[in-house]
Protein backbone atom coordinates (compact mmCIF):
# COMPACT_ATOMS: atom_id res chain seq x y z
CA UNK A 1 0.00 0.00 0.00
CA UNK A 2 1.36 3.27 -0.77
CA UNK A 3 2.54 5.56 1.83
CA UNK A 4 0.16 8.80 2.61
CA UNK A 5 4.24 10.09 2.17
CA UNK A 6 4.80 8.95 -1.07
CA UNK A 7 3.88 10.25 -4.65
CA UNK A 8 1.01 8.81 -6.63
CA UNK A 9 2.93 8.61 -9.39
CA UNK A 10 6.89 8.26 -10.71
CA UNK A 11 8.96 10.93 -10.17
CA UNK A 12 11.26 11.69 -13.59
CA UNK A 13 14.73 13.28 -13.02
CA UNK A 14 15.71 15.72 -15.94
CA UNK A 15 18.95 17.07 -16.16
CA UNK A 16 20.12 20.58 -17.48
CA UNK A 17 23.03 20.92 -19.71
CA UNK A 18 26.17 18.90 -19.94
CA UNK A 19 23.50 16.07 -17.50
CA UNK A 20 24.29 12.97 -17.16
CA UNK A 21 23.05 9.84 -14.91
CA UNK A 22 26.08 8.80 -13.73
CA UNK A 23 29.53 9.10 -14.51
CA UNK A 24 31.58 6.41 -13.33
CA UNK A 25 28.84 5.80 -10.43
CA UNK A 26 29.05 9.24 -9.49
CA UNK A 27 25.43 10.39 -9.39
CA UNK A 28 24.09 13.97 -11.05
CA UNK A 29 21.61 13.73 -8.09
CA UNK A 30 23.74 13.14 -5.97
CA UNK A 31 22.22 11.87 -2.58
CA UNK A 32 18.73 12.97 -3.84
CA UNK A 33 17.52 9.19 -5.72
CA UNK A 34 18.15 7.26 -3.19
CA UNK A 35 16.55 9.93 -0.48
CA UNK A 36 13.72 9.72 -2.53
CA UNK A 37 13.40 5.81 -2.62
CA UNK A 38 13.90 5.90 0.82
CA UNK A 39 10.56 7.57 1.37
CA UNK A 40 8.93 5.06 -0.79
CA UNK A 41 8.99 6.86 -4.08
CA UNK A 42 9.47 5.00 -7.65
CA UNK A 43 12.42 7.23 -9.26
CA UNK A 44 13.77 7.63 -12.39
CA UNK A 45 16.65 9.77 -13.41
CA UNK A 46 16.70 9.39 -17.18
CA UNK A 47 19.19 11.10 -19.89
CA UNK A 48 18.77 13.18 -22.24
CA UNK A 49 21.13 14.74 -25.03
CA UNK A 50 23.82 16.94 -22.66
CA UNK A 51 24.00 19.76 -25.41
CA UNK A 52 21.67 19.98 -27.58
CA UNK A 53 17.95 22.23 -28.13
CA UNK A 54 15.49 22.26 -25.64
CA UNK A 55 12.72 20.64 -28.50
CA UNK A 56 15.41 17.76 -29.46
CA UNK A 57 16.16 17.02 -25.38
CA UNK A 58 11.89 17.10 -25.28
CA UNK A 59 11.30 14.64 -28.06
CA UNK A 60 13.89 12.59 -26.30
CA UNK A 61 12.15 13.03 -22.97
CA UNK A 62 9.02 11.92 -24.05
CA UNK A 63 10.71 8.44 -25.38
CA UNK A 64 11.56 8.15 -21.74
CA UNK A 65 8.45 8.76 -20.23
CA UNK A 66 6.62 6.14 -22.78
CA UNK A 67 9.32 3.50 -21.29
CA UNK A 68 8.29 4.85 -18.01
CA UNK A 69 5.17 4.55 -18.30
CA UNK A 70 5.66 0.47 -20.08
CA UNK A 71 7.63 -0.02 -17.26
CA UNK A 72 5.20 0.88 -14.12
CA UNK A 73 1.87 0.49 -15.52
CA UNK A 74 1.26 4.01 -14.38
CA UNK A 75 -1.16 6.71 -16.16
CA UNK A 76 1.26 9.78 -15.22
CA UNK A 77 4.90 10.90 -13.98
CA UNK A 78 6.23 14.01 -12.51
CA UNK A 79 8.75 15.83 -14.09
CA UNK A 80 11.32 17.66 -12.46
CA UNK A 81 14.24 19.42 -14.33
CA UNK A 82 17.10 21.24 -13.22
CA UNK A 83 18.41 23.64 -15.14
CA UNK A 84 17.50 23.44 -19.21
CA UNK A 85 16.16 20.05 -17.66
CA UNK A 86 13.38 22.49 -16.82
CA UNK A 87 12.60 23.52 -20.15
CA UNK A 88 13.21 19.99 -21.84
CA UNK A 89 10.12 19.12 -18.67
CA UNK A 90 7.97 21.75 -20.29
CA UNK A 91 8.44 20.72 -23.59
CA UNK A 92 7.08 17.37 -23.07
CA UNK A 93 4.75 18.23 -20.36
CA UNK A 94 3.11 20.59 -23.46
CA UNK A 95 2.63 18.31 -25.67
CA UNK A 96 1.71 15.46 -23.39
CA UNK A 97 -0.56 16.74 -21.07
CA UNK A 98 -2.06 13.79 -20.28
CA UNK A 99 1.04 12.02 -19.66
CA UNK A 100 2.46 14.34 -16.79
CA UNK A 101 1.04 15.31 -13.62
CA UNK A 102 3.26 17.92 -12.62
CA UNK A 103 6.48 19.86 -14.01
CA UNK A 104 8.79 21.02 -11.49
CA UNK A 105 11.77 23.39 -12.70
CA UNK A 106 14.70 23.49 -10.27
CA UNK A 107 16.95 26.82 -11.34
CA UNK A 108 15.32 26.33 -14.89
CA UNK A 109 16.47 29.45 -17.17
CA UNK A 110 12.41 30.02 -17.88
CA UNK A 111 13.06 33.59 -18.98
CA UNK A 112 16.54 32.70 -20.34
CA UNK A 113 20.28 33.04 -19.09
CA UNK A 114 21.79 36.37 -18.71
CA UNK A 115 25.22 34.02 -18.43
CA UNK A 116 24.20 32.43 -22.02
CA UNK A 117 23.71 36.04 -23.78
CA UNK A 118 26.99 36.89 -22.45
CA UNK A 119 28.39 33.98 -24.00
CA UNK A 120 26.50 34.96 -27.12
CA UNK A 121 27.66 38.51 -27.05
CA UNK A 122 31.75 37.75 -26.50
CA UNK A 123 31.56 34.64 -28.66
CA UNK A 124 29.56 35.26 -31.70
CA UNK A 125 28.33 32.87 -34.46
CA UNK A 126 31.13 32.00 -36.97
CA UNK A 127 34.48 33.71 -34.67
CA UNK A 128 37.41 31.80 -33.69
CA UNK A 129 36.14 31.85 -29.68
CA UNK A 130 33.10 30.25 -30.61
CA UNK A 131 34.67 27.40 -32.53
CA UNK A 132 37.14 27.38 -29.24
CA UNK A 133 33.88 26.85 -27.01
CA UNK A 134 32.17 24.45 -29.13
CA UNK A 135 35.03 22.60 -29.77
CA UNK A 136 35.73 22.23 -26.15
CA UNK A 137 32.07 21.42 -25.11
CA UNK A 138 31.55 18.83 -27.60
CA UNK A 139 34.72 17.38 -26.29
CA UNK A 140 33.76 17.38 -22.53
CA UNK A 141 30.03 16.18 -23.75
CA UNK A 142 31.37 13.47 -25.55
CA UNK A 143 33.97 12.46 -22.53
CA UNK A 144 30.83 12.22 -20.36
CA UNK A 145 29.70 10.14 -22.82
CA UNK A 146 32.08 7.79 -22.26
CA UNK A 147 32.33 7.52 -18.70
CA UNK A 148 28.06 7.49 -18.31
CA UNK A 149 27.15 4.08 -16.69
CA UNK A 150 23.44 4.61 -16.15
CA UNK A 151 22.37 4.88 -19.85
CA UNK A 152 22.11 1.81 -22.45
CA UNK A 153 20.99 3.07 -25.35
CA UNK A 154 21.89 4.80 -28.61
CA UNK A 155 23.99 7.37 -28.66
CA UNK A 156 22.88 10.76 -28.46
CA UNK A 157 23.70 13.79 -30.58
CA UNK A 158 25.16 16.48 -29.73
CA UNK A 159 24.68 20.77 -31.08
CA UNK A 160 26.24 22.99 -29.19
CA UNK A 161 25.10 26.21 -31.41
CA UNK A 162 21.47 24.55 -31.32
CA UNK A 163 22.13 24.29 -27.08
CA UNK A 164 23.41 27.37 -26.38
CA UNK A 165 20.23 29.30 -28.67
CA UNK A 166 18.30 27.71 -26.71
CA UNK A 167 19.08 29.11 -23.35
CA UNK A 168 19.84 32.79 -24.37
CA UNK A 169 16.94 34.64 -23.26
CA UNK A 170 16.20 35.56 -27.31
CA UNK A 171 15.71 31.72 -27.52
CA UNK A 172 13.81 30.81 -24.45
CA UNK A 173 11.23 34.02 -25.65
CA UNK A 174 10.87 32.07 -28.87
CA UNK A 175 10.13 28.85 -26.95
CA UNK A 176 8.06 30.50 -24.16
CA UNK A 177 5.84 31.93 -27.18
CA UNK A 178 5.14 27.79 -28.20
CA UNK A 179 4.77 26.68 -24.82
CA UNK A 180 3.38 29.32 -22.25
CA UNK A 181 2.37 26.34 -19.89
CA UNK A 182 2.75 27.44 -16.43
CA UNK A 183 4.50 31.28 -17.10
CA UNK A 184 4.05 34.06 -15.10
CA UNK A 185 2.72 37.17 -17.20
CA UNK A 186 4.30 39.84 -15.05
CA UNK A 187 8.03 39.55 -14.45
CA UNK A 188 8.73 38.36 -10.72
CA UNK A 189 5.46 37.27 -10.70
CA UNK A 190 3.92 33.56 -10.45
CA UNK A 191 2.30 31.34 -13.06
CA UNK A 192 -0.62 29.30 -13.24
CA UNK A 193 -0.56 27.01 -11.04
CA UNK A 194 -2.41 24.22 -13.33
CA UNK A 195 -2.73 24.06 -16.97
CA UNK A 196 -4.43 20.76 -18.87
CA UNK A 197 -3.99 19.37 -15.73
CA UNK A 198 -0.66 19.57 -15.50
CA UNK A 199 0.84 21.16 -12.19
CA UNK A 200 3.43 23.47 -12.14
CA UNK A 201 6.08 23.91 -9.33
CA UNK A 202 9.43 26.15 -9.52
CA UNK A 203 12.63 26.74 -7.01
CA UNK A 204 15.57 28.31 -6.82
CA UNK A 205 18.71 30.02 -5.00
CA UNK A 206 20.87 32.52 -4.98
CA UNK A 207 24.35 33.57 -4.41
CA UNK A 208 24.19 34.87 -0.74
CA UNK A 209 27.79 36.41 0.67
CA UNK A 210 28.74 34.63 4.31
CA UNK A 211 26.61 31.89 2.98
CA UNK A 212 26.88 30.60 -0.31
CA UNK A 213 30.81 30.96 0.12
CA UNK A 214 30.73 28.93 3.64
CA UNK A 215 30.90 25.52 4.73
CA UNK A 216 31.80 22.99 2.06
CA UNK A 217 31.62 25.81 -0.46
CA UNK A 218 35.02 27.08 0.64
CA UNK A 219 36.06 24.26 -1.16
CA UNK A 220 34.29 23.82 -4.33
CA UNK A 221 35.01 24.63 -7.97
CA UNK A 222 31.68 24.99 -9.40
CA UNK A 223 30.87 27.55 -6.11
CA UNK A 224 34.08 29.59 -7.19
CA UNK A 225 33.11 29.04 -11.36
CA UNK A 226 29.49 30.49 -10.18
CA UNK A 227 30.68 33.90 -8.54
CA UNK A 228 32.63 34.08 -11.41
CA UNK A 229 29.67 33.36 -13.64
CA UNK A 230 27.33 36.16 -11.70
CA UNK A 231 29.33 38.75 -12.65
CA UNK A 232 28.11 38.77 -16.11
CA UNK A 233 24.72 39.32 -14.83
CA UNK A 234 23.04 42.74 -15.52
CA UNK A 235 19.39 42.88 -14.99
CA UNK A 236 19.76 40.34 -12.39
CA UNK A 237 22.93 41.51 -10.92
CA UNK A 238 22.99 40.14 -7.48
CA UNK A 239 19.71 38.36 -7.38
CA UNK A 240 21.44 35.04 -10.04
CA UNK A 241 22.45 31.53 -8.77
CA UNK A 242 25.55 31.96 -10.98
CA UNK A 243 23.48 30.62 -14.02
CA UNK A 244 20.53 31.67 -13.64
CA UNK A 245 18.40 34.69 -12.68
CA UNK A 246 16.24 34.64 -9.27
CA UNK A 247 13.08 35.92 -11.03
CA UNK A 248 13.56 34.03 -14.52
CA UNK A 249 13.70 30.78 -12.67
CA UNK A 250 9.92 31.69 -11.80
CA UNK A 251 7.29 28.51 -12.92
CA UNK A 252 3.78 27.52 -11.39
CA UNK A 253 3.81 27.91 -7.65
CA UNK A 254 6.82 29.79 -6.73
CA UNK A 255 7.83 27.49 -3.47
CA UNK A 256 10.67 29.69 -2.85
CA UNK A 257 13.72 31.64 -4.85
CA UNK A 258 15.97 32.73 -2.28
CA UNK A 259 17.41 29.55 -0.62
CA UNK A 260 21.06 30.00 -0.28
CA UNK A 261 22.33 27.48 -3.19
CA UNK A 262 24.30 28.34 -6.19
CA UNK A 263 23.16 26.25 -9.46
CA UNK A 264 25.23 23.36 -8.95
CA UNK A 265 24.75 22.89 -4.74
CA UNK A 266 20.46 22.79 -5.53
CA UNK A 267 21.19 19.65 -6.63
CA UNK A 268 23.57 18.32 -4.34
CA UNK A 269 26.34 18.33 -6.95
CA UNK A 270 30.18 18.21 -5.61
CA UNK A 271 29.47 15.05 -3.37
CA UNK A 272 27.34 17.37 -1.21
CA UNK A 273 30.00 20.17 -0.83
CA UNK A 274 27.26 23.00 0.31
CA UNK A 275 27.27 26.32 1.63
CA UNK A 276 25.55 27.51 5.25
CA UNK A 277 22.68 26.59 6.42
CA UNK A 278 22.01 24.83 3.07
CA UNK A 279 19.93 21.25 2.51
CA UNK A 280 19.40 20.76 -1.01
CA UNK A 281 18.41 16.83 -0.27
CA UNK A 282 15.57 18.12 1.70
CA UNK A 283 14.28 19.97 -0.90
CA UNK A 284 13.39 17.37 -2.68
CA UNK A 285 11.80 15.07 0.08
CA UNK A 286 9.66 17.75 1.15
CA UNK A 287 8.37 18.27 -2.52
CA UNK A 288 7.74 14.63 -3.12
CA UNK A 289 5.56 14.37 0.16
CA UNK A 290 3.83 18.27 -1.16
CA UNK A 291 2.84 16.04 -4.18
CA UNK A 292 1.80 13.17 -2.51
CA UNK A 293 -0.32 15.34 0.00
CA UNK A 294 -2.34 16.54 -2.69
CA UNK A 295 -2.80 13.24 -3.84
CA UNK A 296 -0.28 12.81 -6.83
Amino acid sequence: MRSSSTPRYPLVLVPGLLGFISLLGYPYWYGIVSALRRLGATVFPVLVSSVHSTEVRGEQLLLRIADVLAQTGAEKVHLIGHSQGALTARYAAALKPEWVASVTSVAGPNQGSELADFLARKAPHGSLRERVLSALLRAVARCMAWLERGYQGEPLPIDVAAAQQSLTCAGVAAFNALYPQGLPETWGGEGAAEVNGVRYYSWSGTLQPGGTNKGGNRFDGPNIACRLFARTFTREAGQCDGMVGRYSSHLGTVIDDQYPLDHFDIINQTFGLVGKGAEPVKLFVEHAQRLAAQGL
